[in-house]
Formats: structure tokens, sequence, C-alpha cells
């Protein structure tokens, strides 16, 4: 990594910003963390900085506050949650620019961990407003940026601190930069993408990045269908981007043209309507009636995808084969997963709903990588620079 990370830091007697990324999921309408995978993954750093004598200020969004005060935003279940895992106590202040957070910080000794109150509770955070930077600031002397899945947006947390104090990676950016940037720079070769999910406007640039780069991509998910509909069949009720068909048609003869084979299902599970235990049948992709619609890839393609992809060099995944929250439009996902799993391949997982799917079939650890960044995994991978990583200071 061309950045500096806390391993070239003497933390002794240092206070360290840790902006880390605490927007875990709760079970619907209640105050329990669903998956606190992205909390555990920060405990390495938290403890690195700890184990070489700094006392620790940790910032984090949850959800969407838009700027306003929200008291089902604020952190007290993940102070919980994060005292549990460091063994620990975590002391929690219902403030981050102000008079209050700076007295708490000051009074930390080594080894101490201070949560701030949600970062977004304030306008001057999404503007990356520089005065909210300059008093997030005072609250340390070194700035370390452990949030990858954030770090593609240029917020007075992820980037505009970086100004104020000098910023280095934590462990977890290290890694997640180490882990896609090799997939850019120097994967083990054969190298096969797997895209899923709704739509293909989600994955447009890394598509096109891809053609080139990936030996094999494979193509599954609600995007499917629009692919389908570019190679002439008919799909139904199924999802469709209709002004990207014609996109979808020359990523075809561009992968051809390159030497890069696409693979679609062959095979699909469909319904005349998105709803648990709804009858289903499954058809040839070129089968589809016109009032069904496609909700998951078939067994025939989950079998193929899974043993092709299994033997691969390296795997990046991005986006589910189905619906997957919802049965039976699962099992798609399920199969290609534990094929990856199986496999010899090594495996990189983007964020967002693709690692909830591996972590919810405790199939995360059979995996090389799992990241936690969804929109920051799709943007490194398509070639983007990452504000959060470039603000941070050089080797």
């Amino acid at each position: 990594m061309a950045k500096q990370t806390v391993r070239e830091v003497d933390w002794a007697g240092k206070r360290a910003l840790v902006r880390v990324d605490f927007n875990v999921p709760f079970e619907r309408g209640t105050s329990r963390i669903s998956d606190d995978i992205r909390i555990r993954e920060a405990i390495p750093t938290i403890n690195h900085l700890r184990n070489g004598g700094a006392s620790v200020v940790l910032c984090t969004h949850l959800g969407r506050p838009g700027g306003t005060r929200r008291v089902d935003l604020q952190l007290t279940p993940i102070a919980e949650r994060l005292a549990t895992l460091l063994s620990t106590t975590v002391d929690y202040v219902h403030d981050a620019p102000g008079d209050q957070a700076l007295a708490k910080a000051n009074a930390l000794e080594a080894g101490q961990v201070l949560l701030v109150e949600n970062i977004r509770f304030w306008e001057g955070e999404e503007a990356n407003d520089p005065g909210f930077a300059q008093a997030i600031g005072r609250l340390a002397d070194v700035y370390v940026n452990d949030a990858f899945g954030t770090a593609h947006r240029a917020h007075a947390s992820t980037e505009g601190v970086a100004h104020v104090l000098p910023g280095v990676a934590g462990l977890l950016m290290e890694k997640e930069v180490t882990f896609l940037g090799g997939v850019l720079d120097d994967p083990k070769r054969p190298l096969a993408a797997l895209l899923g999910g709704a739509k293909v406007s989600d994955k447009i640039k890394v598509l096109e990045r891809l053609i080139d780069h990936a030996d094999a991509l494979y193509v599954g998910g609600g995007m499917a269908a629009t692919f389908l509909k570019a190679k002439g069949l008919g799909i139904g009720n199924s999802l469709l981007e209709g002004n990207l068909v014609d996109f979808c048609a020359e990523v075809l003869v561009r992968c051809k043209a390159a030497g890069t084979t696409l693979t679609l299902p062959t095979d699909v599970v469909i319904a005349q309507k998105l709803e648990a235990g709804i009858p289903t049948r499954t058809v040839a992709a070129d089968a589809v009636p016109d009032d069904w619609m496609i909700l998951d890839i078939g067994p025939e393609s989950a079998d193929l995808f899974a043993n092709q992809l299994g033997t691969m060099g390296t795997v990046v995944w991005n986006g589910p084969m189905g619906v997957f929250e919802v049965p039976p439009f699962h099992t798609g996902t399920r199969v290609v997963a534990e094929g990856l799993a199986a496999g010899s391949a090594v495996t990189i997982i983007g964020g967002g709903s693709t690692a909830e799917v591996v972590d919810a079939l405790g199939l995360a650890d059979e995996m090389t990588h799992v990241s936690t960044g969804g929109g920051a995994s799709l943007e490194f991978l398509e070639g983007k620079v990452l504000p959060g990583v470039a603000a941070l200071q050089d080797k």
C-alpha cells in the first residue's frame, strides 16, 4: 500500500481519531444488531493502537439522518457491542465537534476508548465543511481512516480531517486496498468476475473495466434479464433496464473480441410475483412466459457457475444471484457461495448485500477476503480514486 499505516507511527502517549464504519444493520423494528462484522473487522486496528500506548477516539455514521439528531440512530447499541468485543469500557458521548466531546477526549488515558456521537447528526459532515473538520480534529493528534466502506465519500470525517491532522490507514483499510488492488494489479489467473444484483446500471463501469482485464465474466441476479434481452430472448415481466439493452449487447460483442468468456444463466427460477412461498417454476432461459418474472438463476446454472468458478485462480463477486432475502429465491446464491467456499480460487467478496449473504450462510470465514465496502469496493474496482484513501499521507 502506497499510504502510511498505523504500523509506521509511534503511538505512545498519542491520541488517535479513528474513522470506523459501524453502519451496521439491525433486526427490523429493534435495536438489536443483526450483523456486527463491520465492528469486528475494526477490532485489530483499535487494539493495535491501544497496545501501542494510544488512547482512541472513534467516530462513525449510522444511517442517513441528514444533519439532524434522531434518537433511533444514536450509537448506544454499537457502544455496547464494541465494549463486549474489546472486553473493556467504551465511553460514549452525545457530541462530536463540541466542548463536551473535547473534554472527554482530553481526559482519556492510554488504552481507553471513546465513541463520539453519530457524525452525520451534523450537516458539516457530509458537506465536508472545513470548520467542522477542524472541530473534530481537535479531538486527537493523529487521524486514522479505517472506514473503507465510506472511503469513496469526501466527507469531513473521511477526507477533510486528513488535512487537519496527519492521516494514516488502519489495518482494515490496508487489507481492503491490498486485496482489491491485487485484483486490478496482479491477480492469480484465471481471473473471473461474478456479477449479480438487481441492476446493470450499478455495474456499468465495473463491466467496462473488466472486459479486457478478466478472463471470464459470469452474470446472474436481476441484471441477467437485461443481458438475456440483449440476446433477443423474451424475459416476461422481469426487471428490465430498457435503456441499457444496447449497452449489454455491446458488452457481449466486446467480450467476444477480447477473448473474455461471458456466461449467462441457461435456466432460471420464475414466479408471477415476488412473494415468499409463491408457486415457482424452473424453465430454460429462453422460455420465460410473458406474465412471469425471473427471480433467481436455475439449478443447472447455479451448479455450472459454482463448479467453474471454484477452479479459477481469483474470483471477485459482487451481487447475489437472485432475490436472496425472499425464499425460495435464495437457492442459486447459496449454491454458488458454497461452490466458492469449497473451491481453490482466491475469493474476494464485494461488500454490501454480497457480504451479508456469505455471512448469513456462515461462509465468510471460508472466503479469502470479505470486503466491508459495497459502493467503495465497486468504485475501487472501477479504477476510481477514493477520496478517503487519497487524503492519507504517502509512504
